[in-house]
């Protein structure tokens, strides 16, 4: 029996990592408005010369859903720019990266 994990598509959409910098927000943010700016004005520019309106919004909505696939996903260049972390100190002034401070505070909210 064949899973969905099994299919090229899923698997890479299940493996996608789900966040993305504040550049990468920035620049989808952009990249949406200049998407559907361009296909309003080039919708609205052909429904005049059809003049239908309908047309302009079948313009409109091609653009929304490419806007939509380019954007939503949490593409790779998204995050280009990662936030550099700061390591956190113990209390015993000891520097110690955040993985290990947060792997110390759920062992001690396993303790209690």
């Amino acid at each position: 029996m064949v899973s969905l994990q099994d299919i090229p598509v899923v698997s890479t959409i299940v493996n996608m990592v789900p966040h993305v910098d504040y550049e990468g927000q920035k620049l989808g943010e952009r990249l949406f408005q200049y998407i559907l700016i361009l296909f309003g004005v080039v919708g609205f520019a052909w429904g005049y010369i059809c003049q239908q309106f309908s047309q302009t919004v079948y313009v409109l909505g091609a653009g929304f859903v490419l806007a939509c696939l380019l954007v939503l996903p949490p593409w790779p260049f998204y995050r280009r720019h990662p936030l550099p972390w700061i390591s956190c100190e113990d209390k015993g002034g000891k520097k110690k990266k955040a993985e290990d401070s947060r792997s110390s505070k759920t062992e001690t909210k396993k303790k209690k």
